[in-house]
């Protein structure tokens, strides 16, 4: 199995995981790993909180792109590589070990699951 095969296939298994109920909600640390995950790959130019506000005009904040795309759905694209529209998005690919934490991330953003 390629590299990409392998990837695309670990991230779909964590998509199965999450909406067959196999992980249950999201601790902290893995919150914090996502979040770290986003940090160092995103946040030049992404907003990855819920209220700060994002350094490039054009790329919009994670919170809210989790309104229009569940964070479940895009494990596939982090594991194949994200790729964007507009040229100055760098094209990046998760491990799978952090696919599942970004996604409870993301999902943490979502206003249902606000404190």
């Amino acid at each position: 199995m390629n590299m990409r095969a392998s990837a695309i296939a670990s991230g779909l298994l964590i998509v199965i995981a999450l909406q067959s109920g196999g992980c249950s909600e999201a601790d902290t640390d893995t919150i914090d790993t996502g979040r770290a995950a986003l940090e160092t790959r995103c946040s030049r130019c992404h907003a990855i909180g819920l209220e700060d506000t994002s350094a490039h005009a054009e790329a919009p904040p994670f919170r809210e792109i989790v309104r229009r795309y569940p964070p479940e759905n895009l494990a596939e694209s982090l594991a194949e590589g994200i790729v964007s529209g507009h040229p100055d998005m760098p094209q990046f690919v998760m491990e799978p070990s952090e696919i599942g934490a970004v996604i409870d991330y993301l999902s943490s953003l979502l206003p249902q699951n606000k404190s």
